[in-house]
């Protein structure tokens, strides 16, 4: 972050002493291959039109503007027009400082790049009909995790999970309670094809009986189910905060869906777009004219039956969603849900919104295996496991790093032996390890009596070789790592970063004496610069909500 603000700002000033406005498009980044410099930049290709040059010339032009106000710094033209830079040794020495100072108020890697924006991030939304399954952990750990970094970047952010609590499969589940519930007393029962199977249906049924006894039986048996579906429900609903909040992953709001469509904001909601000519009959139900607005055909709202649809539900929800003053609301769906995106754009445009005021994050599936076999998930068929039972398994830690350890709409191994191994070849443990393994470096110099001190300039100018540059550069990217996850909603960009940040540390160790240098000077620097990785190690673990531990054990791989 320093380094990119720095060059953006000795570029704009040149600019702006020639009279050129900052052009639009312009990139500065690292270049693909580190020989080229620390940083590369586009600006002279981007502005050279409104310059009246040629990319060359102007490139040119600001490589002498940049290396006069900054001596320190070797700026080279290539190609078409780029511009290649490199900043001194000091510049990124005065990383560690940096990072020491933001880190003490617990900013390092912050920024104001959302600007107060207000997001709401809608994430895992289960409907109420059973455990959270480890797909919907990975939706979980995606969600939280978004809001934290978002927080980061400076946006507004408010968390939500929409319980589906009307419908159809709250009707579903009251009946499959209701015929173990029979069944408990020897009655006769008739399974239905479509009813909830699992273990738990079975529990709730007992509990039922232990409240109720038979009191069921003496009551119509339309209310009789609608106790089971209220009782099962509130139940579920209880196991499902417990077992999010056991994953660290937490909602500001609980919305219920009953709650839109009992008070008559739903049909509310389709008058508006009736009168809006959004809406129209056709063959006893309502249909949403989607396909004017990008679908690809047009939906029901209302069937013929007079019963609402799902999706006219979603729009009532969002047009809610909307009205609280949200300019963006990010949606976290199982990709099985895909086909739901162009439906939901077309709804945002029905409420006046942009398609950009609405995004969809789809979250693939997870592969679990068990002694390299895969387990078979299926809710209903009571088939699966539990997000709880991979958490008891191997850790919090384990599992939430392990679900953002890879693009959400990328397939996910999640291999549970591997995660549990102390050693280099788990990913959890090889990130975890960096912080540890500074933290038990300190604690040995500690008992040597051997002091950091203060990091001056003087002291750092001996962090001078390609490994010591190379930490430093790695540790002054954060910031624009946790930018670059915000403004791209991927939370995985950050356990990349660590997993490079902690091969680069491991690195160092095995090449580099820290306290043993026979230096002094050199091992108090070398300590510093160790400090600060594993300050920002430990805040990018804290941004996925993983934790980091001071002493670990280590066995061989």
């Amino acid at each position: 972050m320093r380094a990119v603000t720095h060059l953006r700002s000795l570029l704009s000033d040149a600019l702006a002493g020639m009279g050129i406005p900052w052009p639009e498009k312009t990139t500065i980044e690292p270049p693909r291959d580190a020989k080229f410099g620390d940083l590369a930049t586009n600006a002279a290709m981007m502005a050279a039109k409104a310059a009246g040059q040629k990319p060359r010339d102007l490139a040119e032009a600001l490589r002498q503007a940049l290396v006069s106000a900054d001596p320190g710094m070797v700026a080279e033209v290539a190609g078409p027009g780029f511009l290649n830079v490199t900043f001194p040794p000091a510049f990124w020495q005065a990383t560690i400082a940096d990072v020491l100072e933001k880190d003490a108020g617990g900013g390092y890697g912050r920024s104001d790049l959302g600007g107060g924006k207000k997001i709401q991030v809608e994430y895992v939304s289960a409907n109420p009909t059973g455990p959270l399954h480890i797909g919907h952990g990975r939706g979980a750990a995606l969600g939280d995790t978004l809001a934290r970094i978002l927080r980061a970047a400076g946006f507004a952010v408010s968390t939500e999970y929409y319980i589906n609590d009307a419908g159809r499969q709250m009707r579903l589940l009251g009946n499959s309670i209701w015929l173990r519930y029979r069944e408990l007393y020897g009655k006769d029962v008739v399974w239905p094809e479509d009813w909830y199977k699992g273990e738990y249906i079975i529990d709730l049924a007992r509990e039922l009986s232990a409240i109720h006894g038979m009191a069921l039986f003496s009551m119509p048996e339309a209310e009789a189910i609608a106790i089971c579906q209220t009782y099962g429900v509130d139940r579920i609903m209880a196991g499902i905060k417990k077992d999010l909040a056991d994953f660290r992953v937490s909602h500001e709001v609980w919305f219920s869906e009953k709650t839109l469509v009992s008070g008559g904001r739903v049909e509310a909601t389709l008058e508006g777009l009736s009168a809006r000519g959004l809406a129209y009959d056709k063959d006893g139900a309502l249909w949403f004219a989607s396909q004017n607005l990008g679908d690809d055909k047009d939906r029901v709202l209302r069937k013929s039956s007079g019963e609402l649809t799902y999706f006219a539900s979603d729009i009532c929800y969002h047009a809610d969603k909307f009205a609280r003053g949200f300019e963006v609301v990010v949606d976290i769906w199982g990709a099985d849900h895909h086909g739901y995106v162009p439906r939901m754009n077309a709804a945002v445009q029905a409420l006046g919104k942009s398609p950009e005021s609405l995004k969809v994050i789809l979250v693939q599936l997870v592969n679990l295996l068990s002694g390299g076999e895969q387990i078979a998930m299926s809710t209903r068929a009571g088939k699966f496991e539990t997000l709880a039972d991979v958490v008891a398994e191997v850790g919090t830690d384990a599992a939430r790093f392990m679900f953002l350890s890879r693009k959400s709409d990328s397939h996910l191994d999640f291999d549970l032996e591997l995660v549990k191994r102390q050693t280099m070849d788990n990913p959890v443990y090889y990130v975890q390890y960096a912080h540890a393994r500074v933290k038990s470096l300190f604690a040995k110099a500690a008992e040597r009596g051997i002091q950091a001190g203060t990091p001056d300039a003087a002291l750092l100018s001996r962090l001078s070789t390609p490994e010591d540059l190379g930490l430093l550069r790695q540790i002054e990217q954060f910031p624009d790592v946790v930018a670059t996850a915000a403004a791209t909603f991927s939370p995985h960009v950050i356990s990349y970063y660590l997993r490079d940040l902690a091969g680069r540390l491991h690195s160092y160790y095995a090449a580099h004496q820290v306290l043993a240098t026979g230096d002094e000077e050199l091992t108090r620097a070398r300590m510093h610069l160790l400090d600060a990785v594993a300050r920002v190690v430990r805040a990018g673990l804290a941004f996925l909500g993983v934790s980091a531990p001071e002493k670990m054990e280590r066995t061989e791989s």
